[in-house]
Formats: C-alpha cells, structure tokens, sequence
C-alpha cells in the first residue's frame, strides 16, 4: 500500500435531478467531488493510503466535504480548518446532442485563501511513493499557485514522483496566465497527463504535429508527445482521447510515451454515459495505481487506467466508486453489462 498525496479543492456540486436543467428545478443534489479528491477516492478504493490536502472552513457544510472523503477511505489527516467558505459550483446534465454545464461559485473559498502556514509539505510528503495536482489548483488563486509551487518542491525534496494533470479551465484563468504560473511548475513533474490542447493553452506549447479538434488519430500525437518530453523532461507524456458523438455517447481511449515506445490503449464506446465528470479525474487515480501495479510497463498501466474511467462514465457523482477487480474484469474483456452471480 503505498502513501499518496493529492492537493487541490474540493468543492459541492450543486445538480438538478436527472437531466432537469438549472431553471426548472425545486431543488439540488449535493455531490462533494473536485480534482484532485477524486483521484485521492480513486485511490483509496485501490487499496492505497490516499491522503488529500486542502482548506475547508470549520463549519458543518466544510465538514460535509470532510466526511464525503473519509467515508470513501482517504485520508484526511492534512486538512487545514478555517477560512469562510466552501467553493460549490452548479452542474447539469446533458444529454443527446445538448451538453452538460457547469457554473462556478467559488471564489474566495478556503483553499483560495490559505497561508503556507497551513501545511507542512515536508511532514506531508514523508515516506509518500507519488504526488498528484492538476492545473485547476494554481488557477484557483494567486496563493493556492504558490502551495502549488510550495508542495512540489516538498515532493522533490522526499524524492516523490510527481504528476500532474494539466486540465485547462478558461472559466478560472486565460491562457496567458496559465502559461506564466504552469511553465516553471513542469520542472518537477514526471507524469504529464494533457490533451494538445491542454499542451497549448497551459504551457504555450506549439506543436509541428496538426491535430484538429476531435480528431483521435494517434498518429498526430506522437510528435506532440516527442516535443514535450524534450522541452520539459518528462518521464511519460500521458492524453486520453475522446469522442464525442452526443453528451451521452463518447468513444474512449488512451496514449502513453516513455520516451521510447508509443502505446495506445484499447477503444471503448460508452452508450449511454451516466455522468462524464470526474473522468479524466478516474483517469488520473487509474494511471497512478496502474503505474504502481505495473512498474515498467506502461501499456499495462494505461490499459488499467483506461478502463477505470470508462467505468466511471457509468457512476453518478464525481468520484469512481469501483473496485479494482471491476477494473481488471473490464480490462480482461468483461464488457457484456450482464448480472454478476
């Protein structure tokens, strides 16, 4: 079982009932769910002792987020208390060819507004085998950037494999501002997980190669992946590949490089999608666990990962709530849906 860290914010998600849209519904689900939570959840349901760093405020509704983590095993021993609010942000559901939405609610939560006084980073990646962020958490703020900075370099100092999952969300920064504060923070990742796009609006990264939208010919990859690794020194360079023929209808599959050997994963047609939020998230814990698993063969772990959050496009919620000999069944050819006895 090895120690994990994940850091980030973990929000409530506020959503109709079914595919009601914002407008016509009487009341909300609450759903805890973000980032890096998910992928901590991902982790603990895979047997690791997944521990998630963040700031929520000290009252009853920061403790919902609290107890949504612990009941699904991660470990909440680094949470700072304190800070006025927790972010929540609105989703709906789509579905055929209208898409899901989300809106935002989250300015100056807790995690937007911590102190390096918080945490201790050093206490915190003792003994931990790998570190995960995306690039949502130094968009949140100015100062959650900085614990971004202030964790990885704690991560490297302890010898931690880092990750990151690029994840560009122009609702919370441009991209100029995305390449300022994500450029110098590639230095300590050896984990790249991110779309060209990704590549291009998080760290000015222009490829030779031309990928057009929705294009999922792996081909086109293969340059984009060479650059990165030499321009960052990446150990993998890591992109799922998505289509998307309605909002409850997306092919699924995978690429990966360790500077050698290309590899992509098998394909998956996810008909009917029961939630897609959080899948690139169940990507992330999949690759992780999968990279731990398999040490040294990469199409092993991405094989995993890849199935992991194809599963998760099944689960209502942010967090994959499957097991990993669901995963292994899935990956083994189990496909069929049919009744487990």
């Amino acid at each position: 079982m090895a120690k994990i860290i994940t850091f980030g914010e973990i929000m409530l998600r506020l959503s109709p009932e079914g595919q009601d849209r914002f407008i016509q519904t009487d009341s909300f689900r609450i759903i805890p769910g973000g980032g890096e939570a998910n992928v901590a959840v991902s982790l603990a349901n895979y047997g690791h002792d997944a521990f998630y760093v963040t700031k929520l405020p000290s009252h009853e509704i920061g403790q919902i987020a609290v107890n949504a983590l612990r009941r699904y095993g991660v470990r909440t021993d680094y949470i700072a208390r304190g800070g006025s609010r927790i972010g929540l942000y609105y989703a709906e559901t789509g579905a055929s060819m209208r898409p899901s939405k989300v809106i935002y609610d989250r300015a100056h939560s807790a995690i937007a507004e911590a102190d390096p006084a918080d945490f201790d980073f050093d206490a915190i990646m003792e003994g931990a085998s790998w570190f995960h962020w995306s690039g949502i958490s130094p968009a949140i703020s100015d100062k959650a950037a900085e614990l971004t900075r202030l964790a990885c370099e704690a991560a490297k100092r302890h010898g931690v494999t880092v990750s990151v999952d690029l994840n560009f969300r122009k609702k919370l920064w441009t991209s100029e501002k995305a390449i300022s504060v994500m450029r110098p923070l590639m230095k300590y990742v050896d984990v790249c997980i991110g779309n060209e796009e990704d590549a291009e609006l998080c760290l000015g990264f222009k490829p030779d190669a031309d990928v057009e939208g929705g294009n999922t010919d792996a081909a086109g990859y293969e340059g984009i992946f060479r650059q990165m690794m030499q321009e960052f020194g990446f150990k993998y360079v890591v992109s799922t590949l998505r289509e998307s023929f309605s909002a409850t209808h997306n092919g699924w599959k995978a690429l990966i490089y360790d500077g050698k050997e290309f590899y992509q994963s098998k394909r998956y047609d996810i008909d009917p999608i029961i939630d897609r939020v959080g899948g690139g998230d169940s990507f992330s814990g999949g690759l992780i666990h999968g990279m731990l698993k398999y040490p040294g063969d990469q199409a092993a772990a991405l094989e995993f990962a890849v199935a992991a959050s194809a599963l998760k496009h099944t689960v209502n919620g942010d967090f994959n709530l499957v097991s990993e000999s669901e995963v292994l069944s899935l990956v083994g050819g189990s496909a069929n849906g049919r009744v487990q006895r």
